[in-house]
């Protein structure tokens, strides 16, 4: 029996690596031993698969990123590093390639995946550095704005950077200290160090 959940999430994982141009159904159907026709039975074609794939990985960084801040609500710096070890996780297995070629050859597939990243995700981190400024964990002297902008652009470096892949070099553990850690520890306030050093630790 077709299971179309496990067929999205393998093909995401494909396109992932590959590109959404480069990876075929023809390659799609052959690795997974079925046929063209029973994908077209359940799809209209390439772009609907990558659609549903994306907006199901979608759902799912949801589900993630809402449970890390409802489990650290009341403290959010560790829901800000919490959120970027998610993404960096994720983001781990997508090559510099994926999202370029999504931007090229399937735009409104883009468009709805960049809309989730820059309006939903992005701004939850600019509420929450926000809200550690208001509980007295970031200082006062901190421009949010900045520091958000500054945390998005290292983002988004990382994830669309051509010829260079950072995974391959360095692991998420590593770009989560270097990009996001230790910021975190450079704003934040003496009185929230002092009693959440913990934080900081990967």
């Amino acid at each position: 029996m077709f299971n179309k959940d496990r067929f999205l999430e393998f093909a995401l994982s494909k396109f992932a690596i590959f590109g959404s141009k480069r990876f075929t159904l023809d390659d799609l159907a052959q690795e997974l031993g079925i046929s063209k026709k029973t994908i077209y039975e359940n799809f209209k074609g390439k772009e609907e698969i990558i659609q549903e794939s994306l907006a199901a990985l979608m759902n799912k960084l949801r589900s993630e990123i809402n449970d890390c801040v409802e489990k650290e609500k009341s403290d959010p710096i560790r829901a800000v590093i919490g959120i970027y070890r998610i993404g960096l996780d994720t983001f781990k297995s997508f090559s510099p390639n994926f999202l370029r070629s999504l931007k090229k050859y399937y735009p409104n597939v883009y468009r709805v995946f960049n809309d989730f990243r820059e309006k939903e995700v992005s701004v939850l981190v600019k509420d929450l550095l926000l809200s550690g400024q208001e509980k007295g964990q970031i200082r006062k002297d901190v421009n949010i704005d900045l520091t958000y902008e500054l945390y998005y652009n290292r983002m988004e470096y990382i994830v669309h950077a051509e010829n260079k892949n950072f995974y391959e070099k360095f692991t998420p553990e590593e770009l989560l200290n270097h990009i996001i850690i230790n910021n975190l520890r450079g704003i934040s306030t003496k009185s929230y160090l002092d009693q959440n050093d913990s934080a900081f630790q990967l």
